[in-house]
């Protein structure tokens, strides 16, 4: 079990104990010494004085630094510092500082840096000279450092009163205790040698698993194990990308993944001002609730366990994990989503969330569940409109044709096939035209070779059309120039013909010639003809890979009436794609649905 410290001090509090004796810190030799760089202090100091220049401060606000993480040495009863040591130093001699422009009988006792390996740091620091600066490393760094905070504080003479406060009252840093069993030099080399930062989550655990003064020792330990083993199954959870993704449109961290649950309930319940944009707001909003009386750590873990829960429960019921699923992926907070469901029953929660999906699919309020007639009127009349050229016709037509596919796979209620909202964002799938688009063909030479090379596959894979697979071999042995732009004016026209992809119209940029393709494909057969990108999905589909259902079913041409041939996108296979899109959200969104 874990006796990790943590809480909040002030500058004040790591100047002198409550006795007034100057604290002790030991800097062990594994550190190495001081080295920020003059900009660094400037920065810090810069901060410290934005702080105190803000509009209506509150009077429990404070600027925090990075955590302090140390260990007590028992045997000689000071603290040795793991991670912190450069902000440590910069402080010492601020307050050093502040203490020269003092008589001596004003001054005030400062903490003590000891140094495993630099015995002679606190004579230096009373006679800071160039010379012996230029002779040492260490006492190089300090002098810089030395003389940015006399040649800053000399331009803020009005100020060093209200600066001083401020860094003694209002300044305070994150005390993290290592725990008696714990190894520092592990943590110092994941600290720093690891570049991996003290997270969130690992203060907000050291919180909820720290003693209470004048608790009972063994119903203390009973409650930390409990915490700690839940806590870990919650955090196990949400390591499984199927379920953090269904939750979250972000990578999620590989360490820690639990504190978007803390996040969400900080925000649910107010407890981080709109203004607060610390990268430890969160913990600090706890630190701040747990000292509230008749606030336990096990009654907030509790509530924190209830959220998650109800996402769990959400995640399992395969109806509400696309629906919820969908709303997240469009960017709707589960903060949100959670206020449709509160105080009413499963079906009422499912018909909000319907009707919250066709408010931000058809771009109105869903006329009723039963009007069947006016919803199909509706949805056909959103599907006419969706154009690939309006400002926001990609992102409207990527939502529906997400949604086609998570109603698609709901309409059988005996199938357990789950959308895979992780590989779905991981891979980046977004909309991509089914067939050429004539007006965006390519302009540049080398997107020109990429497009025929692209055709000339195919071609050679089918053992068609030989005498176009020479043609378009004559213009990828061509350099960029006339030659090629010439060759390029007679032969693309051509192989158009050849796969019937000539000029639609405007039915070319309409939902009907749209469906999700994946990045790698829509950066690399970007307004390839229909057949290339059927073979290129196709193969993906046969490797295991990821390809969402119904752009599988559209290049395997399930949607069109009668089908001709496999190779072309025909105007009857566009329409039978909008039917069919019709037909299925239709169904999606009528209250009497079987399949749901």
């Amino acid at each position: 079990m874990s006796d990790q410290q943590i809480a909040l001090w002030s500058v004040n509090d790591l100047r002198a104990d409550s006795d007034g004796e100057a604290r002790q810190f030991f800097i062990p030799a594994y550190q190495r010494g001081f080295r920020w760089s003059p900009l660094q202090v400037q920065q810090l100091l810069d901060d410290i004085q934005e702080f105190t220049q803000r509009r209506n401060p509150q009077p429990d606000e404070f600027y925090c630094l990075q955590p302090l993480v140390i260990k007590t040495r028992p045997e000689t009863g000071d603290f040795e510092v793991v991670d912190g040591q450069q902000r440590l130093t910069t402080l010492l001699l601020i307050l050093r500082h502040f203490n020269e422009r003092l008589a001596e009988k004003f001054r005030q006792t400062l903490f003590n840096l000891k140094y495993e390996t630099r015995s002679e740091l606190d004579a230096f620091l009373d006679n800071p000279d160039e010379d012996a600066a230029g002779r040492n490393i260490d006492f190089y760094h300090l002098y810089h450092a030395i003389s940015t905070i006399e040649a800053w504080f000399s331009e803020r003479d009005s100020e060093v009163e209200k600066i001083k406060d401020a860094l003694l009252n209002q300044t305070k840093v994150i005390w993290f205790e290592l725990a008696v069993a714990d190894n520092p030099v592990e943590a110092f080399t994941r600290l720093n040698v690891g570049k991996i930062p003290l997270t969130n989550d690992e203060l907000i655990r050291a919180l909820f698993l720290r003693r209470t003064a004048g608790s009972d020792d063994t119903e203390a330990t009973s409650t930390q194990l409990q915490i700690a083993y839940e806590w870990d199954q919650v955090e196990k959870s949400l390591q499984s990308d199927a379920f953090w993704y269904f939750l979250s449109n972000e990578p999620g961290a590989d360490q820690s993944r639990i504190g978007f649950l803390f996040d969400l309930v900080a925000q649910e319940e107010g407890l981080i001002p709109g203004s607060e944009h610390d990268a430890y707001a969160v913990f600090y909003a706890f630190n701040r609730k747990l000292k509230k009386a008749n606030t336990t750590p096990e009654g907030e873990w509790r509530r924190i366990k209830q959220r998650f829960l109800m996402l769990q429960e959400w995640f399992e019921n395969r109806v509400l994990y696309h629906m919820v699923g969908f709303l997240v992926s469009q960017g709707v907070s589960i903060s949100d989503i959670r206020t449709i469901a509160e105080n009413c029953t499963k079906s009422v929660f499912e018909s909000g969330i319907r009707k919250q999906i066709f408010k931000h699919t058809m771009g109105e309020d869903m006329p009723g569940p039963h009007e069947r007639e006016s919803i199909r009127e509706c949805v056909a009349n959103r599907l006419e409109e969706l154009s690939y050229l309006s400002s926001s016709g990609q992102r409207e037509i990527r939502a529906v044709l997400l949604l086609f596919n998570l109603a698609t796979i709901l309409q059988s209620r005996r199938s357990n096939l789950r959308f895979q909202f992780d590989s779905f964002k991981r891979e980046r799938w977004d909309i991509e035209h089914i067939r050429s688009v004539t007006d965006d063909r390519p302009e540049r030479h080398h997107d020109r070779r990429r497009w025929f090379e692209n055709a000339f596959g195919y071609l050679k894979s089918q053992g068609v059309e030989t005498q176009l697979q020479d043609n378009i071999q004559e213009f990828l042995k061509l350099s960029q120039g006339d030659a090629a732009n010439a060759l390029f004016e007679r032969l693309y026209p051509r192989v158009l013909d050849y796969f019937h992809e000539a000029y639609d119209g405007d039915a070319e940029h309409g939902i009907s010639n749209l469906t999700l393709l994946d990045e790698s494909t829509n950066r690399g057969y970007k307004n390839a003809v229909f057949a290339v990108k059927r073979q290129r999905l196709l193969e993906l589909d046969q490797a295991g890979i990821f390809v969402p259902l119904c752009t599988r079913n559209v290049f395997l041409k399930c949607y069109s009436p009668q089908v001709d041939n496999l190779m072309f996108w025909s105007e009857a296979d566009r329409n039978g794609y909008v039917s069919t899109i019709t037909d299925v959200l239709v169904d999606f969104f009528s209250a009497n649905m079987e399949s749901l």
